[in-house]
């Protein structure tokens, strides 16, 4: 059985910056990739010191996940550094940075 087709980058980004605006919280795009096609990073920030960077990944069986890019919780610069190292190695990705007091990320899928 084939995955679900995935939702455009840009049409995922501006639901997700909504839904956070929804819950309280804010999201920004921090960096425009492709449109059509392009890897999205989400950087969850609880504003104190604390990032969790997500991206989005297939598990075993095919099904969309969330990794902790950086195995959970980290400090800002560390998480700035790996996205960094990401947008050289793939410059049609987005970089989402969500700010939220209790660390949630708004996605509907599972966080890995």
């Amino acid at each position: 059985m084939e995955p679900p087709p995935r939702l455009k980058a840009g049409i995922f980004v501006r639901a997700l910056t909504r839904r956070a605006e929804v819950a309280g919280a804010s999201a920004f795009v921090v960096r425009m990739g492709s449109e059509e096609a392009g890897a999205v990073i989400l950087r969850v920030n609880r504003l104190d010191g604390h990032v969790q960077v997500l991206n989005q990944t297939r598990d075993g069986k095919g099904r969309l996940v969330w990794a902790q890019a950086l195995g959970g919780w980290t400090d800002e610069k560390r998480a700035r550094e790996w996205c960094d190292k990401q947008v050289k190695f793939d410059p049609d990705v987005w970089i989402v940075e969500v700010e939220d007091r209790q660390g949630r990320a708004f996605v509907d899928e599972p966080i890995v």
